[in-house]
């Protein structure tokens, strides 16, 4: 998940607007080697990795300084520990495990004299139907295509969803999170909008569904908010609210995935 590197930088701006007709004063934060920690696991047996660095200056390129050293864990409510080596500078990784759903899973990672820990529950699987693409309403181009996920969304149960967006293979920027809250038990249409990159008829694309859990969900929801994937715009940046404790960057998520290819048409 490369989502965060991104995104990190714009997290620290502040828009100042002193008056419809003055000069836009743009308080740039300057706030520098916070630990970023980006955590997931999931249902699907094999390796899972765990990646630690600083964040940087907003004025800075995307190069994220690795952060090595560090000591990370991640337990189950079963008792079992699974130690996670460092397999090169910053990442931290364990061969083999498949997280359960319904499973609750701690994390600890202890660096810099610190023990940062937090908590997810992986959810229980809903399988994406289909994906499907359709002319983009708001392109001037006419070749341009949007991408729509089709899933039925189980009744009775609270369900989050993120969904990660691939053209010919390279990951799109945008971030998609919705929730059941007003659509609970319905058949789903989620459409993925984005002003980042043209898809076209002949691309390759690939949807991931993850299915996370409430904190999780609230993490990348915020910052969906924030990055303004569609039309609609986006509101005034600041640090998406995580579920590490003591609060630092980034989040950890046990969540289910799956992933579907379609020839755009």
């Amino acid at each position: 998940m490369k989502n965060l590197k991104y995104f990190l930088p714009v997290l620290f701006a502040t828009v100042l607007v002193t008056s419809c007709t003055k000069v836009i004063d743009l308080k740039l934060g300057n706030d520098t080697g916070k630990l970023v920690i980006e955590a997931n696991i999931t249902n699907i047996n094999g390796p899972q990795s765990i990646t630690l660095s600083q964040n940087v200056p907003f004025t800075s390129t995307n190069v994220y300084p690795p952060v090595s050293g560090a000591t990370v864990t991640v337990s189950d409510d079963k008792g079992n520990t699974y130690p996670f080596t460092e397999t090169q500078s910053g990442t931290y990784s364990i061969k083999h495990l498949q997280a359960i759903f319904g499973s609750t899973y701690t994390m600890k990672v202890t660096t810099g004299g610190k023990t940062y820990t937090a908590v997810s529950t992986m959810p229980q699987p809903v399988i994406l139907d289909s994906i499907s693409s359709k002319t983009d309403d708001f392109s001037k181009k006419s070749d341009v295509r949007n991408i729509t996920v089709h899933l039925q969304d189980p009744a009775g149960v609270p369900n989050q969803y993120r969904f990660v967006l691939y053209d010919n293979g390279v990951q799109i920027k945008a971030v998609f999170a919705f929730d059941d809250e007003f659509t609970d038990g319905r058949y789903l249409n989620f459409d993925l909008l984005q002003n980042e990159t043209d898809i076209h008829p002949g691309d390759m694309v690939t949807v991931e569904m993850q299915c996370i859990d409430r904190p999780v969900y609230t993490y990348w929801f915020t910052l969906s908010q924030q990055l303004r994937n569609g039309p609609g715009g986006g509101v005034t940046p600041s640090n998406p609210p995580t579920n590490i404790t003591p609060a630092t960057l980034g989040y950890f998520s046990a969540h289910t995935t799956q992933r579907i290819t379609l020839l755009v048409k």
